[in-house]
C-alpha cells in the first residue's frame, strides 16, 4: 500500500511553500527518514524526510513549483523495495555447491552522502572540495554541519587546501552526481569586461524586503541614540567567566546583560511592548525577545520566550542554540514567529553605528555595535573606556520621543551597573 508524502502544517502566518529540490527521482529507492526534497518557506527552510523505506513511485510536484499546506508532493511503495530485497526463489531445497562470488563494493550513491549534509555544509563541501567522509559530524542524527565542515577546514593543512579543486574534491562528488556534467572551463573573462547575472530573490530575502518596506510605509520610525561604558560588564565577565561555564555549562556574554536590560526597561516602559491593531493598542504582558542572527540564507529573528522568567544561563543557552542552528538551517517556524520586542547586534560584523529598522508589528527595535576604546570625561579628566553606541528605533505613533529615551538610559544604566538587573531598580 502507497504512503502519500505531503507538505507539512504550516503556520497561519506562511501561506505557501516553494519546492527547492528533490533529492530522489521516481523508482529510486529510498530509506526511512532519508532527505526527500527541500521547501523554502518566508522563514526557514523544511526538509521533508521519507517516513518509510521502499521506491518512490511517484511524484506530483516538480522543483520551483509553489505548494500548499498538507498538498500532496509524491507517493512511496514499501512493498517494492521488499520485493526487490527478497532472495530469488530456488526449484530445489538443495543449496548450490558453490556460494556465489561476493560482489564487489560499491561507493555510496549520491543521495546517501547528501543525506549525511545539512544544505549550507553540503554547498560549502562542494565549493571548498571537501571529503564528507573526513568530516567530524556534530549534528543531530550524525549529520555534518556547516560549521563541521568550517572546522575540517580550519584543522587541514595548506598543502592540501592549496592543491584542493575549487569544486568537490571525488568523494563530494557524490553530492552533485545527479547535477549533469559542467562544461570545460572557458578562458578567463578578458580585462575590462562587464558581466551581468540574474537571480531570483529567495523566499526569505523576498519576505524581507516585503517587511521592511511595510514597516517604512506603515510606521513613524525615528531613532534615538546614547552611548554606554561596557567596562563594568566586561569586568564582571571576565571576573565570574570561568566559574559560570563550568556551572552552566555554557559561555557568559554580552546579550544576556542586554536582554535582561531590555526586559526591566520594557516593564517600565509598556507601550514599547506593545503595538497598533487597527486603532487599538496591544499591551503585552510577558516579553518575547527577538535576537537578529545571520544565517547563509539571510537575517533571521529567532524569539526568546517569556525572557523575563529566564535566568543569565538560560537565555545564553538559548541564544547559542538559536545560532548554531541558524547557521545549519536546522531552525523552526515556530522559533521565529511571534516577538514584542528586538535585539540586533550590528557590531559583531564591525558596524559602529546605524539606525535599525522595526520589525513589524513591534513598537520598537534595539540596535547594538561595536565596542571601542574612546576618550570619555570622568570627574573632570579624559580617560579610555570601552564605548558602545545604542539605538533605539521606535514608532512614534505610540512611544512617546521620552519615553523612548529614557528607555535607552534605563538599558545604560543597568549595563554600566550591572547590580540593577539583579536589584531590579
Amino acid at each position: 500500500m502507497s504512503v502519500d508524502i505531503k507538505v507539512p502544517v504550516l503556520a497561519e502566518s506562511i501561506p505557501d511553500a516553494t519546492l527547492l529540490e528533490w533529492k530522489k527521482k521516481p523508482g529510486e529507492a529510498v530509506a526511512r527518514d532519508e532527505l526527500l526534497i527541500e521547501l523554502e518557506t518566508d522563514k526557514v527552510v523544511l526538509e521533508v524526510s521519507a517516513p518509510v523505506a521502499g521506491v518512490l513511485s511517484e511524484v506530483f510536484k516538480q522543483n520551483g513549483e509553489t505548494v500548499l499546506s498538507e498538498e500532496l508532493l509524491a507517493r512511496i511503495d514499501p512493498d517494492a523495495a521488499a520485493s526487490a530485497a527478497a532472495p530469488p526463489e530456488t526449484s530445489g531445497a538443495t543449496p548450490p555447491a558453490t556460494p556465489p562470488p561476493p560482489e564487489p563494493s560499491s561507493p555510496p550513491t549520491a543521495s546517501a552522502s547528501a543525506t549525511l549534509l545539512s544544505p549550507a555544509a553540503r554547498k560549502l563541501a562542494v565549493e571548498q572540495g571537501v571529503d564528507p567522509s573526513q568530516v567530524t559530524a556534530t549534528g543531530r542524527g550524525g549529520r555534518i554541519t556547516k560549521g563541521d565542515v568550517l572546522a575540517h577546514l580550519e584543522q587541514r593543512p595548506p598543502e592540501a587546501a592549496a592543491a584542493a579543486p575549487p569544486t568537490a574534491a571525488p568523494s563530494s562528488a557524490v553530492v552533485t552526481a545527479a547535477k549533469p556534467t559542467p562544461p570545460p572551463a572557458t578562458p578567463a573573462t578578458p580585462s575590462g569586461a562587464r558581466g551581468e547575472r540574474r537571480e531570483p530573490l529567495s523566499r526569505l530575502r523576498a519576505r524581507i524586503a516585503e517587511r521592511l518596506v511595510e514597516a517604512q510605509q506603515t510606521a513613524a520610525i525615528l531613532t534615538t541614540f546614547n552611548e554606554v561604558n561596557m567596562g563594568p560588564v566586561m569586568a564582571l565577565r571576565k571576573r565570574y567567566r570561568d566559574q559560570f561555564e563550568e556551572t552552566h555549562g555554557v559561555r557568559l556574554g554580552f546579550m544576556s546583560f542586554f536582554t535582561k536590560a531590555a526586559v526591566q526597561a520594557l516593564r517600565r516602559f509598556p507601550s514599547i511592548n506593545a503595538y497598533i491593531e487597527n486603532r487599538t493598542i496591544v499591551y503585552h504582558d510577558y516579553c518575547d525577545v527577538g535576537i537578529a542572527v545571520g544565517s547563509p540564507r539571510g537575517l533571521v529573528v529567532p524569539i526568546v520566550r517569556n525572557a523575563e522568567t529566564l535566568s543569565f544561563a538560560q537565555i545564553e543557552r538559548q541564544i547559542g542554540d538559536f545560532g548554531k542552528r541558524a547557521r545549519d538551517g536546522q531552525l523552526t517556524i515556530d522559533d521565529m514567529s511571534g516577538g514584542t520586542f528586538t535585539i540586533s547586534n550590528g557590531g559583531v560584523f564591525g558596524s559602529l553605528l546605524s539606525t535599525p529598522i522595526l520589525n513589524p508589528p513591534q513598537s520598537a527595535i534595539l540596535g547594538m555595535h561595536k565596542t571601542e576604546q574612546r576618550p570619555v570625561v570622568e570627574d573632570g579628566a579624559i580617560v579610555a573606556r570601552p564605548m558602545m553606541y545604542l539605538a533605539l528605533s521606535y514608532d512614534h505613533r505610540i512611544v512617546d520621543g521620552s519615553e523612548a529615551v529614557r528607555f535607552l538610559v534605563t538599558i545604560k544604566e543597568a549595563i554600566e551597573d550591572p547590580a540593577r538587573l539583579l536589584l531590579e531598580v
